[in-house]
């Protein structure tokens, strides 16, 4: 973990007022109840931020369908145009905190090539229901929304995932998600220290950290470890491209590099001065992207 992701994280929730009143509640309650914390630390820690509401209004062109699907204790948000409707089709998904609108640029590129692109909103993300939400349950949304895909009649041509998306989309290749093409933007390699990063800002003893992970490992049926690069790399046969910046301040530049070096043949374009975000409008990045995955 680089002090740039730490800084760069400690500013983003420290601009929240309410970021320093959460922060005043769980040390209290380390103190006074450590169960207590550790389940309001779960709850924190699955909350996406800044929340969904701020994007759920955003006004989408009359060209896109929006479908609502039904998933676990939530929903997902699926946004489709109906055009290329013979195209293989390409499937977009967000990070963390992010939204589908994010990958509007790219889904411009791609249709531009004759590709049918669908975006996926997830979990407690924009449109879609749910207030909380984490990376086992990104992978089994984007698992659910192409067996769907499928199941309609579609050719999956490739998924192209950002941030948080991207880790999950790389276990869920690795667990067999039938797609033909992989692409990860600025993927994160280690969900542990994301859990760190958390503890961090927020003031969590490591005893509560560490709770706090095993209770998300309990409950999601699987091991932090098995979603990092040496763990899925291997498993994952498809083309893959990752994009990666170097002075990306949320995702190390490294993580990428991981990713590149543990699946084999994968391809790793890696850009200057772009950051976290800029890769998803960038018009040299989404030509490249559209190449390799029209070709």
């Amino acid at each position: 973990m680089t002090r740039t992701s730490l800084e760069t994280t400690a500013a983003y929730y420290g601009a929240n007022p309410t970021t320093k009143l959460f922060r005043w509640g769980l040390g209290a309650s380390q103190r006074l109840w450590p169960a207590l914390a550790v389940r309001a630390a779960y709850r924190l820690f699955g909350t996406p931020l800044p929340p969904k509401w701020l994007n759920r209004r955003r006004t989408w062109s009359p060209d896109w369908r929006i479908n609502t699907w039904a998933f676990e204790n939530a929903s997902l948000t699926v946004y489709e145009r109906p055009v290329a409707p013979h195209g293989p089709l390409v499937l977009l998904a967000h990070g963390w905190g992010g939204h589908a609108g994010q990958m509007l640029a790219l889904a411009d590129t791609l249709q531009a090539q004759g590709l049918r692109p669908v975006l996926l909103e997830m979990p407690a993300h924009g449109r879609s229901a749910g207030s909380t939400s984490n990376l086992p349950q990104f992978a089994r949304a984007i698992d659910y929304v192409v067996a769907r895909l499928r199941q309609e009649g579609h050719q999956v041509q490739a998924l192209v995932a950002h941030s948080l998306a991207a880790n999950a989309g790389a276990y869920a290749l690795s667990r067999g998600l039938p797609v033909d093409k992989l692409v990860l933007l600025a993927p994160p390699a280690s969900p542990y220290e994301y859990t760190r990063l958390f503890a961090h800002v927020f003031g969590l003893r490591e005893a509560t950290r560490a709770a706090m992970q095993q209770r998300i490992e309990a409950r999601e049926g699987i091991l932090m470890p098995q979603f990092e690069p040496a763990a899925v790399g291997p498993r994952i046969h498809q083309p893959t491209l990752v994009v990666h910046d170097r002075r990306d301040s949320i995702n190390r530049f490294a993580d990428g590099v991981a990713y590149s070096q543990a699946i084999a043949g994968a391809r790793l374009l890696a850009t200057d001065e772009l950051g976290h975000r800029r890769i998803l409008k960038d018009e040299g990045v989404l030509r490249e992207i559209a190449a390799f995955v029209g070709h």
